[in-house]
């Protein structure tokens, strides 16, 4: 059980440690800087010490769980489990914002940073480029879910009156639901759920803002179409993978599936997304900063627009004047919100909803 715990908050810490190496060269904790700075030996040092500190509460919170876990029970251990990750966030946070404000008051000792020509490229044909994988393959994971209700409805009867929701990691049945047609229907339910949120992100990958890099706009828009498609199959696949991971708790209500193998299944499948996940930021890194250039760009002459007073904090945009949505990180690998645009918490909040709510009207 311990090994299980350790192997979850490692896909956890690894991105939190080395978010610093995969964001754009021309951000540094949430701060604009000129290309050309990013390799700068301080710029560096911040770098190597943020992962260190990272590191290192990563291995003590790891300690605390592995003295903390023997001889009690499952209630507990959850409890701790919960107070752990949220410490580890919380502090993780707090060096953040440490660094972020450092990295602010360098930038003022470098007025030249900003003095610089701003330039907002934009391509207009970039819309017209295939930016992500096609929707229609979530057609699969959509045939996954009303097989899985059709199949359920088809055997109802043979699904007994009480059947385990949940077990424990020695194999005890934790906690039971009773027969009926919207607790049998709670996993297809949140299969199709599921579906259709991969699908949202599906979309925003293909519509979210475009950042185009000033200093080399086409090697820039080469590598965020590669950055976008990659994520785009990601999360095809990733989605696709896990609606067919909730068909097997269902097909447990009616044949005998060892709780072994019910445990097994989604860790192999959290393992391998977790490992994706960390392959895919390494080799392409934000906005496919990482991806290798063909053509050298022309750094030191021109600067992308300085738009720091719109990001809260480094890491949260708040642009009223923005039409965009979404648009990428500035500290991390993906895409955020525009905090000021209505329709952002819209979004937000059904998402929410329906994350809460479904669970409720049918469990």
């Amino acid at each position: 059980m311990l090994l299980f715990l350790i192997i979850l908050m490692i896909p956890m810490y690894i991105p939190l440690i080395f978010i610093p190496y995969w964001t754009r060269k021309t951000e540094s904790f949430g701060v604009s800087i000129p290309e050309e700075a990013y390799q700068r030996p301080d710029l560096k040092n911040m770098r190597k010490t943020y992962a260190l500190i990272t590191g290192v509460l990563a291995i003590i919170i790891t300690a605390i769980l592995a003295l903390s876990v023997g001889g009690r029970d499952d209630d507990f251990i959850a409890i701790l489990y919960s107070i752990l990750i949220a410490i580890y966030v919380i502090g993780s946070f707090i060096v953040y914002l440490i660094f972020h404000k450092q990295m602010k008051d360098l930038k003022k000792q470098y007025p030249e940073w900003t003095k610089k020509p701003q330039v907002i490229t934009v391509n207009t044909q970039f819309r017209s480029k295939k930016l992500t994988y096609s929707n229609y393959w979530f057609v699969i994971p959509f045939l996954i879910s009303i097989a899985t209700i059709a199949f359920t409805l088809v055997n109802y009867q043979q699904i007994p009156d009480r059947f385990p929701m949940q077990y424990n990691f020695s194999g005890e049945v934790t906690n039971w639901a009773a027969k009926s047609y919207r607790s049998v229907l709670l996993m297809p339910i949140m299969q199709i759920y599921l579906t259709l949120l991969f699908l949202f992100i599906n979309i925003i990958i293909s519509k979210a803002k475009q950042q185009v890099s000033a200093a080399n706009p086409e090697e820039s828009l080469r590598q965020n179409i590669i950055f976008r498609r990659r994520w785009s199959l990601f999360t095809i696949l990733m989605g696709t993978g896990l609606i067919a991971v909730f068909v097997v708790p269902q097909l447990s209500m009616i044949y005998p599936i060892n709780h072994q193998l019910q445990l097994y299944i989604p860790l192999v499948y959290v393992v391998a997304v977790c490992a994706g996940s960390i392959i895919l930021s390494i080799t392409t890194g934000q906005g496919g900063s990482r991806v290798s250039r063909k053509v050298a760009g022309e750094n030191g002459k021109v600067i992308d627009r300085d738009d720091d007073h719109y990001w809260k904090l480094g890491m949260f945009y708040f642009n009223p004047k923005d039409p965009a949505i979404f648009l990428e990180k500035r500290f991390g690998i993906g895409w955020t919100n525009n905090w000021a645009h209505p329709l952002s918490w819209v979004f937000i909040i059904v998402v929410l909803l329906l994350a809460f709510g479904l669970p409720m009207l049918l469990g």
